[in-house]
């Protein structure tokens, strides 16, 4: 189990944090009192206590707060962490942000060690959610989940037409948090569609997978089929919830014969063709998969937050 070794705080910037009982943190702002706070990318900062000790050992005199990390964390390394990993702690919910950061060779620890562990040791995290820690919490992390995108289509995959859905689909997982693990341009072959969702969830290659196209009326629309020809459960309330939010776009939504399911441990989800569609339905359905991957993956339990 990971656990806070110590909360640290400064009122001014360029200076060293100290050490404080505890901290409140603020949605996508910070610290409350610390002088990096505010609305960007490295609202709190955070260590590995073995890291530290590890300079220590080699004769530096650091006290908490030196290389001004916010939150020191005994069991992590959290250089080695993807963009995007949550820490959970309390109430608290932060997501990775940044590895590491230049560091003036001004500073006190430099002049005296010649190097400083901040750089590629220290990283930074934007708050999701705020609330207290202090020290002798206990501190968990949870890795983003891994997205792979497939779009269907003849034209796309015979180069007669560039796909503009997948590159849709990226951004927003992205932006999102999630890395995109698989990209894949495929013909509307239902046994090759159907081959490559067992593949990356008999591999293990992603946790979530997002297909476009090919849930149509066409002849040749056949990935509602190539899914459920693979998924081992049913999960219809995704598709149904797409519908939903699409009929009071269009009545056309209700011919939309997306399917979603489930196979071993991997999320399978049928998105529309069109990018702005595709827009519409991911950002819509993302958050709730999030918490529905959670429980998959056993990282979460089935209540509510």
């Amino acid at each position: 189990m990971s656990k806070v070794i110590a909360v640290c705080t400064s009122e001014k910037k360029g200076i060293q944090k100290q050490a404080v009982p505890s901290i409140h943190l603020v949605e996508d702002w910070g610290i409350e009192g610390d002088a990096h706070a505010g609305k960007w990318h490295r609202q709190v900062s955070l260590l590995s206590h073995q890291k530290i000790e590890d300079f220590r050992a080699r004769g530096a005199e650091v006290v908490d707060g030196a290389f001004g990390e916010n939150i020191i964390v005994d069991g992590i390394d959290f250089a080695t962490l993807p963009i995007g990993t949550k820490f959970y702690c309390n109430d608290v919910v932060l997501q990775l942000t940044q590895i590491g950061k230049e560091c003036h060779q001004g500073c006190a620890i430099f002049q005296k060690m010649g190097e400083c562990i901040m750089p590629k040791q220290g990283v930074f995290t934007r708050v999701l959610h705020g609330g207290d820690i202090k020290a002798g919490d206990e501190f968990r992390m949870e890795l983003p989940f891994r997205v792979a995108v497939i779009t269907v289509s003849d034209s796309g995959a015979a180069g007669k037409r560039a796909d503009l859905s997948g590159p849709t689909i990226r951004e927003i997982v992205e932006k999102a948090g999630y890395p995109v693990s698989h990209t894949a341009l495929l013909p509307d072959e239902r046994d090759q569609i159907a081959a490559e969702l067992a593949r990356i969830a008999d591999e293990d290659v992603a946790d979530l997978v997002l297909t476009t196209g090919g849930t149509g009326f066409s002849p040749r629309d056949w990935t509602p089929e190539a899914t459920k020809d693979v998924t081992e459960r049913d999960v219809p309330g995704i598709p149904e919830a797409m519908r939903a939010l699409s009929m009071q776009i269009t009545p056309r939504a209700m011919l939309s014969r997306a399917a979603a399911g489930i196979r071993k441990g991997t999320l399978i989800v049928n998105l529309p063709g069109s990018p702005k569609a595709v827009r519409e339905c991911l950002e819509y359905i993302l958050p709730a998969l999030s918490h529905g991957l959670a429980i998959l993956k056993g990282t979460a339990n089935n209540c509510a937050r």
